[in-house]
């Protein structure tokens, strides 16, 4: 005799569907339980838990860290990745980077996109400046915390 299969919430069709939910209402969290099964989905800020080869969307994240630069100028910064993933340095492969050595920014300024298993982050500025430099290189991997541009604050 055949086992039947139970029906759980770790199956892969669930949790793309779940992952497509949390896309199309722009949730960062869902925490479900069944019986002494759980699964726990996030994005955005906080490491990265999802399985997801679903459509690609774009989400959008709180401003990236900024750290000191050491024993340089006391205005000179560092944006950082706020998760692991690839860094983009412009929305589509034949568009314009974010940002160049030179521009201006603000805190709400996107400079660049760190997707991290099919989440696509739009990373802020989280200060006022002028980029000085690009520390990445396009569709390169970051870890958390690793600097991304140096910027002048203004």
């Amino acid at each position: 005799m055949a086992k039947e299969k139970q029906d759980t919430v770790f199956e892969v069709t669930k949790i793309r569907e779940l992952i497509e939910l949390m896309q199309e209402h722009e949730l960062s969290e869902v925490d479900l339980k069944q019986a002494d099964q759980r699964i726990r989905l996030r994005r955005g800020n906080d490491q990265q838990i999802a399985y997801a080869p679903a459509p690609a969307a774009v989400a959008p994240v709180a401003a990236a860290p900024v750290a000191e630069a050491p024993a340089e100028d006391p205005n000179m910064v560092f944006i950082e990745s706020p998760t692991i993933g690839t860094f983009y340095s412009k929305p589509k492969p034949e568009s314009d980077n974010y940002v160049k050595p030179g521009d201006m920014v603000t805190p709400d300024t996107v400079v660049c996109i760190v997707e991290a298993m099919k989440m696509f982050n739009e990373i802020t500025a989280g200060v006022s400046g002028k980029i000085v430099e690009c520390l990445v290189a396009n569709e390169e991997p970051v870890d958390n915390n690793k600097p991304l541009f140096k910027v002048l604050k203004s």
